[in-house]
């Protein structure tokens, strides 16, 4: 079985995304992660959503980071997760 977690607990496709002096970053704050394979999960779920350039997880610190062309819908990114399998909590100071 391949995986793209590094021994770290980072995860990269190697894809290189282009991210302009426009985009935006945004933390949240997200429960019930404990491993790669949910930091994967949630990576692949949040990713998907238009306007979504990247995601950075940090699962000892329960945050989920996105960087997004325009501001991010909140509901969109916390239904997402939760279609992963974890809860938003809210926005990470």
């Amino acid at each position: 079985m391949s995986s793209c977690c590094s021994t770290d607990g980072s995860c990269s496709t190697g894809e290189t995304i282009e991210i302009t002096t426009d985009s935006r970053t945004t933390a949240y704050q997200v429960s019930g992660m404990t491993c790669g394979s949910c930091e994967s999960s949630v990576s692949k779920a949040v990713g998907a959503l238009d306007g979504i350039l990247a995601v950075a997880v940090d699962v000892r610190a329960g945050v989920v980071t996105v960087t997004t062309d325009a501001e991010p819908d909140d509901a969109l990114v916390s239904r997402a997760v939760e279609e992963a399998g974890y809860a938003v909590t809210g926005r990470a100071a």
